[in-house]
């Protein structure tokens, strides 16, 4: 169990999300399917593909360029809104690192947050509206008030809370994004964005509990 990441295990850790959300390709595509264009897991798997190639090849100087690159590998190359929007989530975020020569309970929790506002920012979506910022808003909360409790405690707080998140959606309407169009059918269902986004916070708890 780690409770502080150097910028190589930060590297390595992103490298572990990056294949999580690979091996996911198919579950994430039958989620998109079922409200809207089944294309999610596909443009997922192609930017965390990049990811991981970014990841092999970086010089890992501090945790902001870790991040940072993942984020413009994942803008790069997952296409359509997917892409502009956890571009954005590592891209804003890693500015949470400029100061930190480690990850830490704190960064982490920074990183959330500021990702979140950049999300925010970028997209004009708000919690409620059945996007990943259902999955992300609450992670970055519970992270934000378990940093006491250490690394691994904030990050396990935060998947938890982006779970409850994803559950949440399925009661939602889609008010913005492909599945807008569908309405009340979009009833049921769990948003595609949050899924994705749990998912990528889950790799990082088991990376970090090892």
């Amino acid at each position: 169990m780690y409770d502080t990441l150097t910028p190589s295990q930060a590297r390595d850790m992103l490298t572990a999300v990056a294949r999580h959300l690979v091996a996911s390709v198919d579950m994430l595509t039958e989620v998109d399917q079922a409200i809207g264009d089944g294309d999610h897991g596909i443009g997922m798997r192609r930017g965390f593909s990049a990811v991981e190639e970014t990841m092999a090849a970086i010089d890992p100087e501090s945790v902001a360029k870790v991040f940072k690159a993942a984020g413009t590998a994942i803008m790069a190359k997952t296409g359509g809104a997917a892409g502009a929007v956890f571009g954005t989530l590592f891209r804003a975020g890693s500015a949470a690192f400029e100061e930190r020569p480690v990850l830490d309970a704190a960064g982490f929790a920074a990183f959330l947050r500021q990702g979140l506002e950049g999300v925010e920012k970028r997209g004009g979506a708000q919690p409620g509206q059945k996007t990943m910022i259902d999955a992300l808003a609450p992670a970055a909360a519970a992270a934000e008030a378990a940093i006491a409790g250490g690394l691994a405690e904030a990050v396990r707080q935060a998947t938890d809370a982006a779970k409850g998140g994803v559950e949440a959606t399925k009661g939602m309407i889609a008010t913005t994004g492909k599945a807008r169009t569908l309405g009340e059918r979009s009833l049921g269902h769990p948003d595609p964005g949050a899924v994705s986004m749990s998912l990528i916070l889950e790799a990082m708890r088991d990376y970090i509990a090892a």
